[in-house]
């Protein structure tokens, strides 16, 4: 039997006052960038906010006739990390102190407070496996939580006072975890959790061109080359599978293709690089080599979707016949690129990149 802690009342509690109050901005109908008259690559396509988002849950329905009252509303407050993919959206919400499990497919809307014996403090990043194992980093126990594919804990790596660990990302044999306190990317094997090296290596670390500052996102790629979102040097490092740097994306300033606080990192099948910057509240796009394609979400924008505090931006492959319904009639879409919001009414964004038809 899945160790899993499921606390709907809590979070039922902590939604009064929450995002589910505010109303979706209307906009326009259909939402596209770049803006004509150049051709549409992304459109915004919906956004969730709590369990009203799923009013028809069978799940609901089972509750109400059980208890004779209506479950209590399931918001997503102040989400900084997550996942998606297999029929499912996780957002790490760090104002709940939980991880809000979205099942696209069975509509259900479920909150994750711990594994096992433990109890997330806050929970800010997490990575799923192919098999469905969680990976949560959380900041507040200066952990990363390991569970396996039933959902039992499986172990845990780091220890409080010695550690912060902020992101994870895997690849089939490794863990990618990425460190403040050390200034560096933990690289671990997946089977026995134990350290093989670090990124940066040691002949980069007194190299600030190469070198990390304060590492708080990460994503690999199709190559297993390592993005790292570098929040204190305000850019991406590049390095490849053996920690060896490649190159730089970005710099600090606050024109496109310049960052002032990039967090969220991704990269797509095509290695379009994706960087969330807070500043700006937009995500920016590159392409392999490091230079600007487009961009999307700057804030106050009347014609089209605002971002509000973006942290992380998501791929997913797996969910695209879901949303293709919300896309418009002549859009195609080929992966979802999934934003998370600290701050406003859409704390979960979905866009579709895609091609006109």
């Amino acid at each position: 039997m899945a160790a899993e802690i499921f606390a709907l009342a809590l979070v039922a509690g902590l939604a009064a006052g929450c995002a589910t109050s505010a109303k979706k901005p209307a906009g326009p109908k259909f939402s596209f960038y770049p803006a004509p008259p150049d051709a549409p690559r992304l459109q915004f396509l919906t956004s969730f906010a709590s369990s009203r988002d799923f009013p028809n849950s069978a799940r609901d329905k089972f509750m109400t006739f059980l208890t004779g009252k209506t479950p209590g509303v399931i918001a997503i407050g102040k989400p900084y990390g997550g996942a998606a993919g297999q029929g499912k959206i996780y957002a790490c919400d760090t104002a709940s102190s939980a991880v809000m499990r979205l099942n696209l497919v069975d509509k259900k809307f479920d909150a994750l407070i711990g594994v096992g014996p433990i109890t997330f403090q806050s929970p800010v990043n997490m990575a799923v496996d192919t098999n469905g194992a969680l990976y949560i980093v959380d900041m507040g126990l200066n952990q990363l939580i390991v569970t396996d594919p039933s959902g039992d804990l499986a172990g845990t790596v780091g220890e409080k006072g010695k550690s912060k660990p902020m992101d994870v990302a895997l690849t089939a044999d490794r863990i990618y975890l990425s460190d403040i306190t050390t200034h560096s990317v933990h690289v671990l094997d997946k089977a026995t959790r134990t350290n093989l090296f670090d990124i940066p290596r040691p002949e980069d670390t007194t190299n600030i061109l190469r070198k990390l500052f304060q590492p708080i996102n990460i994503a690999v790629d199709a190559r297993s080359r390592l993005y790292v979102s570098d929040f204190g040097a305000d850019r991406v490092q590049v390095y490849d599978a053996d920690g060896k740097f490649l190159r730089t994306i970005g710099r600090r300033g606050d024109n496109y293709g310049e960052f002032t606080r990039p967090k969220g990192v991704a990269v797509d099948r095509d290695n379009i690089v994706y960087v969330v910057d807070a500043a700006g509240q937009m995500v920016q796009m590159f392409d392999d080599a490091g230079q600007l394609l487009m961009w999307f979400g700057e804030p106050n924008h009347a014609a089209r979707v605002s971002l509000f505090l973006p942290s992380k931006v998501l791929m997913d492959y797996d969910d695209v016949a879901l949303f293709q319904k919300y896309a418009a009639p002549d859009f195609k879409v080929e992966h979802l690129v999934i934003v998370m919001n600290q701050f406003g009414p859409m704390p979960v964004s979905v866009f579709g990149f895609g091609h006109k038809k």
